[in-house]
């Protein structure tokens, strides 16, 4: 599976988006992977945008 299919790109108000990430975070991680916010950026409405990632780990 590529990088590409293993993001996924949210856009929530800061309170949202920082329970969100923990939420993916703290899943029970998929054998062989991580996972990482890899963007966090404010928009001009006042939300939040960010990536979240799952990268393999070096097995």
């Amino acid at each position: 599976m590529s990088d590409r299919q293993q993001s996924e790109i949210f856009r929530l108000p800061i309170d949202a988006a920082r329970c969100k990430a923990l939420e993916i975070i703290k899943q029970a991680p998929q054998a062989g992977y991580i996972v990482i916010v890899e963007n966090w950026r404010p928009l001009p409405d006042g939300q939040i945008e960010f990536t979240m990632r799952n990268l393999r780990t070096a097995d």
